[in-house]
């Protein structure tokens, strides 16, 4: 399950030499020049939609993503990176299971460069810029078509995000490691030997994400443009991306910027839509960017995220081997008892107020925590999440879902954060204070005195509403924090292969460039490849804390 497939050979240089494929074919005979193409799309640029569409679909293709070979069932796509990152992190807990395809994540035995998991992480963002690539290689770059303008953008956009799903990990926290090695880049203008690419410091990767992101904004606010579905990027997608870039580079007051102005027109999930399963559609009022993932996409149920993340899944390893997604109970203690959050997950007695109204056949309520039906469910563990709901309701077994790739909370929480870290304090505790007074917990009272502690309660905030969105690692590696799973005064719920901390300025928190990866380019020798540290053993880091959970 963990060494790395040989199916897929990632070779940077080769991004260079393909373009669109429904592009390439002359009917005579022969290839298209890049100048030809140009011609072409110029003439009928409803000819690269395919390939914008394929471009926007890859991050959520649910089998055979970047295993084609494969029956891999955890090569499900953008969802499967967001589980990897969450069981890094110190807040999501699961099994030691032989039937747990995750477990290299939660025992940190990932930062192999020759294992499964880190390479489809890395293979699969690479992957789409190469699709992205194409696709602006094949527009004249003073194109005024308003269509290919278009797909310039989202092009532009989604290569950004591709990178920001790469580099944070690859480098410890933006600010003071500038000119420290991040992921090589590879762009629709690049120039040299493309078997020979290094690592980009920080500094170039991000100066990439930001041009990338500004011309996009451009492109779309001129273009006022209005997109046919949510698994597009549009003008307010393309602001919230440049938010999240601006809270990794720390650009506060251009973080809190760009997220107001993302949020606009969407509002937030209600204390109403929280009080039972959710996160699974992308018509909610508060989703803006959604990978829609319907029956129709799932050819293998077992590799599809309810699988792996629902507790209500008629078919999963979840619930049927009892693989589980838990909160940490360090984390879980902090919740008051009047935030409607603490409902998504069970208590350690498996009740949960968002259960009351739901039933898995005869079983009711809280019935459901215990319910045990052979190869089908096993009962429920202290602190299980009933956060994520799946299309079919309870009991279901199709395994169909909408991923949410950002949504408005997401946003405020930035807002709060990019306002308070600017200087303005005030302003940012009215943001978050308004938001839970309102909508999650109608006795909440924001008590940080200074922007530090603003910042932890920020933290807080986030890892509890984002828990099991894909936040965790990003967040842990930008404010430099330890990860504490474990605490002397809790007994812990890790599984005690799991149960260690990790120092915020530990090595062994980098990724490492798969070995496929620096086979083929020359460019980053293996002395070069994150080699620092030692994979964590059960009782590290003993004592280390948080600022949040200690």
């Amino acid at each position: 399950m963990k060494i790395a497939n040989k199916y897929l050979v990632l070779v940077l240089g080769s991004m260079m030499i393909a373009s669109c494929a429904d592009l390439d074919t002359v009917p005579e005979g022969g290839t298209f020049t890049n100048d030809q193409k140009q011609e072409v799309v110029e003439m009928m640029p409803d000819r690269l939609q395919a390939d914008v569409n394929g471009m926007f679909s890859k991050l959520v293709a649910v089998f055979r993503n970047v295993f084609p070979n494969s029956n891999r069932d955890d090569d499900f796509g953008y969802p499967a990176v967001c589980l990897s990152l969450d069981l890094n992190g110190p807040d999501m807990v699961s099994t030691n299971s032989d039937y747990n395809w995750f477990t290299t994540c939660s025992e940190y035995s990932d930062r192999s460069d020759t294992y499964a998991n880190p390479y489809m992480r890395w293979a699969l963002f690479y992957n789409q810029i190469k699709q992205a690539n194409d696709i602006l290689k094949s527009i004249p770059d003073d194109t005024d078509n308003a269509i290919l303008l278009r797909y310039k953008a989202q092009a532009k956009a989604v290569r950004a995000f591709d990178y920001l799903s790469l580099v944070p990990y690859f480098q410890f926290k933006y600010k003071g490691n500038e000119d420290k090695p991040t992921v090589p880049l590879v762009t629709d203008k690049m120039e040299g030997d493309p078997s020979s690419n290094p690592r980009a410091t920080a500094e170039a990767a991000y100066k990439l994400i930001m041009d990338d992101l500004n011309d996009a904004i451009d492109i779309l606010k001129d273009l006022n443009y209005t997109r046919a579905s949510k698994n597009e990027i549009d003008l307010n997608v393309a602001y919230g991306l440049r938010a999240r870039a601006n809270l990794y580079m720390e650009n506060w007051s251009a973080a809190a910027s760009d997220a107001t102005e993302a949020m606009k027109g969407y509002v937030p999930y209600s204390r109403a839509d929280v009080s039972k399963p959710a996160f699974n559609d992308h018509r909610d009022a508060n989703w803006m960017w959604a990978g829609i993932i319907t029956e129709a996409n799932i050819p293998r149920v077992l590799t599809a995220w309810p699988s792996a993340y629902s507790s209500f899944s008629g078919r999963g390893y979840a619930t049927g081997q009892g693989c589980y997604k838990m909160i940490n109970n360090l984390l879980y203690r902090k919740i008051p008892h009047t935030d409607v959050r603490k409902g998504w997950w069970v208590d350690e007695n498996l009740h949960s107020d968002n259960l009351a109204d739901l039933n898995w056949g005869d079983a009711i309520g809280d019935e459901i925590a215990t319910l045990s039906i052979p190869d089908v469910k096993v009962p429920f563990t202290p602190y299980t999440n009933v956060k994520f709901a799946q299309y079919g309701g309870v009991g279901n077994d199709k395994n169909a879902g909408d991923w949410c790739m950002m949504r408005y909370e997401e946003m405020l929480l930035i807002q709060a954060e990019g306002t308070a870290m600017g200087g303005n304090l005030p302003g940012g505790k009215a943001i978050l204070e308004n938001f839970i007074k309102a909508e999650r917990d109608p006795n909440y009272v924001c008590t940080a005195a200074d922007a530090a502690a603003f910042q932890n309660e920020v933290w807080f905030q986030r890892r509890v509403e984002l828990w099991g969105e894909g936040f965790s690692m990003a967040d842990i590696m930008r404010l430099g924090k330890n990860i504490v799973r474990v605490s002397s005064a809790v007994t812990t719920n890790f599984p005690g292969n799991h149960a260690f901390n990790i120092a915020s300025n530990d090595g062994w928190l980098l990724m490492r460039i798969p070995q496929d990866e620096t086979n083929s380019n020359a460019g980053i020798p293996l002395s070069a490849n994150n080699n620092e540290g030692r994979q964590p053993q059960p009782g590290d880091g003993a004592g280390l804390k948080d600022g949040v959970t200690d």
